[in-house]
């Protein structure tokens, strides 16, 4: 809704609220413009004073938070918009008006393409921040004379300026809680710290319990299935009035029940030479153990977590190294963003720094792989083959990673598109496979290839001459031209030695040639001699 209530405006100025375009008329502009900047501070120093200079002439409000968003976008980069520009068009457009903008090149934009006359000096720069002291409070019905419906109350409109901020924040940022990598860095690094806590709690176990149980380390690996039986046994003695299938169920892995095995742990639990230890004793026993128990649950739900997270975050790396790999690299590099700003020469030393400059400072090799040595990929690669196969990686986790922080596009279905990182795995492993089987690799020619190069051989074929007999022929002698005819030989040119030595002589046959010098000789003939 907008609306115009005095059409003999001599200077307007132009805001932007929360609600929408606002255009002020300052009073008294000619008188005002006169006096220096102390004396203007204080008439915009308070609302009162404020509010006697300036009156609300139009107002142009949004319809929605969409189009307040792509307004306040275009307004903070000085471009003139489309409901700007009809705004302005209608309340500004007459000759007389001059319009006070604080911004300098939405001032050009708008004298170049509206053609009014816009006005950018310390008087504007004043006058806005006092039109600013009132728009921050509800203007009373005097100030607006009802124009447009307006909040009642300071805090409402506090409300619409964070709700305003808050759109165009997640607008400029293109935020997505799908793209937080910060989750990824949090969880990697918790993951490992688990795993370090869930050791040392499981040796402390094992040596703790070893103690009443010894032969039980040398049956049980595996630190989750010791600690279970610690809780399902407790004391070895115990050990006889357990069912077999209830040990066969603590034991069982992928497979099923292990019932072998639990026969085996109670075999070795009656001829046990553990010592023996009190109630107390083993209740903390079994309290550790119930720890490392729930640790290893929650590490396994942590993975589950971090699996999900990174195909949601960056799906074609995930695809190239994995979920745990890529993880590694994103938390080594910081961000996302900063990992897709790494060459992939970078990316392939990754977590190799402190090699790299031992290697640097001792004049030996460089390290040929960092984290991006525990991909699957390298890991298939036979030891002479790793660091080709890491390069090659690399220069694919480079490009994998970039679209993953900068590309946009998903999947139609409403999944990640990871089309591009199963494409490089592709190339990876047929160059794997080319390693290992020695083969070079030959990439045939694409079919618009062949097809120029079957028009230029049938255009050379079809304009070519047939071979003629009669331009056959052979050399025979040159007969020996005549002395007139024949070119003239250029002298050989005489070295220096040559031309003094004939010099010399010359001057030797003159001097003997030469009659004695007589003073009766004429004077010309002298002067001749001396030239």
């Amino acid at each position: 809704r907008s609306t115009v209530y005095d059409r003999e405006i001599k200077m307007l100025l132009l805001y932007e609220t929360a609600g929408g375009h606002a255009l002020f008329e300052l009073k008294s502009a000619e008188k005002l413009a006169n006096s220096d900047t102390s004396a203007l501070s204080s008439l915009f120093s308070d609302r009162e004073s404020t509010a006697k200079k300036l009156k609300l002439k139009a107002f142009g409000a949004y319809k929605d938070t969409t189009e307040a968003v792509a307004a306040a976008t275009e307004f903070v980069e000085s471009k003139l918009g489309k409901p700007l520009r009809k705004f302005l068009s209608k309340h500004a457009g007459n000759d007389s008006v001059e319009l006070g903008v604080i911004d300098v090149k939405l001032g050009a934009a708008i004298k170049e393409k509206l053609g009014i006359k816009v006005v950018s000096n310390a008087l504007v720069n004043e006058a806005i921040r006092g039109v600013r002291l009132l728009c921050d409070q509800p203007l009373s019905d005097e100030e607006n004379n009802k124009l447009y419906p307006l909040p009642s109350t300071g805090k409402e409109v506090r409300a619409m300026q964070l709700g305003l901020s808050h759109s165009l924040s997640r607008y400029k940022l293109k935020f997505s809680p799908d793209k937080v990598d910060t989750m990824v860095v949090q969880a990697i690094g918790l993951l490992d710290d688990l795993d370090k806590e869930i050791n040392t709690y499981a040796m402390r176990v094992r040596e703790w319990y070893g103690w009443h149980f010894p032969e039980l380390a040398a049956l049980l690996n595996d630190n989750l299935k010791y600690a279970k039986i610690v809780l399902t046994v407790g004391m070895r003695t115990t050990c006889k009035s357990i069912s077999l299938q209830t040990l066969a169920d603590v034991l069982a892995d992928e497979s099923g029940p292990d019932e072998i095995l639990a026969q085996q742990v109670k075999d070795v639990a009656e001829m046990s030479m553990g010592t023996e230890v009190d109630q107390a004793d083993m209740i903390h026993v079994r309290s550790l153990a119930e720890q490392v128990v729930e640790l290893s649950k929650y590490r396994a739900r942590l993975a589950q977590y971090l699996s999900a997270r990174m195909q949601a975050v960056a799906p074609n790396l995930t695809v190239l190294v994995g979920d745990l790999v890529g993880a590694r690299l994103v938390q080594h590099a910081g961000s996302i963003l900063n990992l897709a700003k790494h060459p992939a020469s970078t990316i392939q030393i990754l977590g190799a720094e402190k090699a790299l400059f031992r290697a640097l400072k001792t004049k030996h090799d460089t390290p040929k792989y960092g984290l991006i040595y525990h991909a699957s990929l390298v890991g298939q690669a036979a030891p002479k083959n790793k660091g080709k196969i890491s390069r090659v990686l690399a220069a694919k986790c480079a490009l994998a990673v970039r679209l993953d922080a900068l590309g946009e596009d998903d999947d139609t279905n409403g999944g990640v598109n990871n089309d591009l990182g199963l494409e490089l795995r592709a190339k990876v492993e047929m160059r794997l496979r080319q390693l290992e089987s020695g083969t070079t690799p030959s990439i045939p020619p694409s079919s618009s290839s062949k097809r120029k190069l079957i028009d230029v051989l049938a255009s050379t074929t079809t304009s070519a001459k047939p071979y003629s007999d009669a331009s056959h022929f052979t050399l025979t002698a040159t007969p020996k031209q005549d002395d007139d005819d024949a070119p003239k030989k250029k002298k050989n040119k005489k070295s220096k030695d040559d031309v003094d030595s004939s010099s010399k002589k010359k001057r030797k046959r003159k001097t003997d040639d030469e009659p004695a010098h007589d003073d009766s000789l004429p004077k010309e003939k002298k002067k001749k001699k001396k030239k």
